[in-house]
């Protein structure tokens, strides 16, 4: 018998163990497509941009963001500033708008759709069918149609008038929208958040110690309830105390000089060396994860690519600060003075008064016809109307993610805790809802990415947010795409944001195995 045994194929059993051919390894090519995909778009995207120059110059089409600095010429319905001295003022106040509009949609959206979603898998009957004719009916009309009907109904109300109701004095409702109370922070906010993060910290330190104590000794040590008497304690004695620090001014009025103290080439290299310090961190984490006992276990290709790629990102960081766009450290600079003069100024003389003040809606008249005062919290007819719109339409979709993330709990987990004897709501909350919130967050995620792009909508009824700002800015400026980029930007920064809260929770909840 012949020393090389031969496979099916008439290949030697010695090189079974070979390493394949460049072209045919998995890993390599792997990679190189993904290289060869990068390159190819970034490529497309240069062609398009400079086809798109070249058909605007031959036109004769100036392009550039100096609109943003000329005058816009008309009022926004409402905002932080109605009558904005230039068009990138009027942006701004579209964009907080809309990240207005999106937060408390968000907040409210979430509480009506887990209480629905809770409600479809009730055994009272009414309850059931109520979150059920809830969830089938406001998911199968469009959105847009849903925010058109309620601003046609908001305007069939009645008018305003002097004893407006239905309950005066704290809820207003009429044809020009919603009041309720109004509450805002005052001057003395500033200085009594230190107060309260102060606090956070102590009962956060608090709240691991009792938990370590539970844990050992199996005593009910009520963590969380021991954090919360802590901040409440440093909040209170804040309440009165806040007034001396108002010393903390003149810190954060140094840091902003320090600041503008500096040069470009400074900041040019401060950023590389970041960089390069983030790439070496990551690589040591990296090897540190592969490393046992034994020490380093041998590196596969698809590890080598990683390591690589990590350095070949400094050194893109570090070209793109000092060669594409040297102007970076500059603007760095001038925004983090601006950043710190701005939080330098909330601690300035004389903010001694009570950190959150509070205010009860009114009517007032100045001409021939009564009219929501300043004081409350107005929600003019536009808003009120997309706002319950989304809030209502998303609440729908939560729903249902959070009665399939329920169904998911295994069964048996309910019965055990039936067999222990707690009642179904303590059962919901220490049992089946933090096992169900692992498999709700990321659809629920979603969600609130819908609810944020949705808001769009509201050009349809004349709501000033970024969308609608924006199309009264390029119909007066013509800077049709310099807006459009806008847009993008601003939905994609949303969305990114909304993407990395929601999975800091996600990788917190996740089960981990030893």
């Amino acid at each position: 018998m012949s020393d090389e045994l031969a496979t099916g194929d008439n290949a030697p059993l010695s090189n079974l163990g070979a390493r394949p051919p460049f072209y045919r390894d998995a890993t390599v090519v792997k990679w190189l497509s993904q290289v060869v995909g990068l390159v190819l778009v970034l490529l497309g995207l240069f062609f398009l941009s400079s086809q798109a120059q070249n058909n605007l110059a031959e036109r004769d089409i100036a392009t550039g963001y100096d609109f943003l600095g000329t005058a816009l010429g008309s009022d926004l319905g409402s905002g932080i500033d109605t009558n904005p001295a230039t068009s990138g003022r009027a942006l701004w106040a579209g964009m907080v708008n809309t990240i207005r509009l999106a937060i408390a949609g968000i907040v409210l959206a979430t509480i009506l759709g887990v209480l629905v979603g809770v409600g479809r898998l009730s055994r009272n009957w009414i309850v059931n069918r109520t979150s059920s004719i809830f969830v089938e009916t406001l998911r199968n009309i469009p959105l847009l149609v849903q925010i058109i009907l309620i601003f046609v109904v908001i305007a069939s109300l009645p008018r305003v008038t002097i004893d407006q109701g239905p309950i005066h004095g704290w809820l207003h409702v009429s044809n020009k929208g919603v009041s309720i109370p109004r509450v805002t922070i005052g001057d003395g906010f500033y200085q009594w958040i230190i107060f309260v993060i102060v606090g956070a910290a102590l009962g956060w330190s608090v709240l691991r110690r009792q938990e370590r104590r539970h844990d050992l000794t199996g005593q009910q040590t009520y963590p969380w309830l021991s954090f919360t008497a802590v901040v409440a304690a440093f909040a209170a004695v804040g309440w009165f105390a806040h007034p001396a620090l108002g010393w903390v001014g003149a810190i954060f009025d140094a840091i902003a000089s320090g600041i503008d103290a500096l040069t470009p080439g400074i900041v040019q290299a401060a950023i590389s060396l970041l960089a390069v310090a983030a790439a070496v961190q990551w690589i040591r984490r990296f090897l540190a994860g592969r490393r046992t006992p034994a020490g380093l276990t041998r590196l596969t290709d698809d590890d080598w690519f990683r390591i690589i790629f990590a350095g070949v990102g400094a050194v893109l960081v570090i070209v793109f600060v000092t060669i594409v766009w040297p102007g970076l450290a500059s603007w760095v600079i001038n925004s983090g003075r601006d950043l710190f003069g701005v939080i330098a100024d909330k601690y300035g003389d004389g903010r001694t008064a009570s950190p959150i003040t509070a205010f009860r809606p009114d009517i007032e008249q100045l001409g021939n016809f009564p009219n929501y005062g300043p004081a409350g919290l107005n929600l003019i007819q536009a808003l009120a109307a997309v706002y319950f719109g989304v809030v209502l339409y998303t609440a729908a979709f939560i729903a249902e993610v959070v009665r399939g993330g329920i169904l998911a709990v295994p069964k048996g987990q309910s019965e055990a805790a039936g067999a222990l004897g707690l009642r179904r709501t303590t059962m919901l909350r220490r049992v089946i809802l933090p096992q169900a919130f692992r498999v709700i967050l990321p659809p629920l995620g979603n969600q609130y990415l819908n609810l944020t792009k949705n808001t769009s909508l509201a050009i349809a009824i004349g709501y000033s947010d970024v969308v609608q700002v924006g199309q009264t800015v390029y119909n007066q400026t013509g800077k049709t795409l310099e807006v459009v980029s806008i847009w993008m930007l601003f939905y994609l920064a949303c969305s990114l944001t909304i993407s990395v809260v929601v999975n800091f929770f996600n990788v917190r909840m996740r089960i981990v195995e030893r």
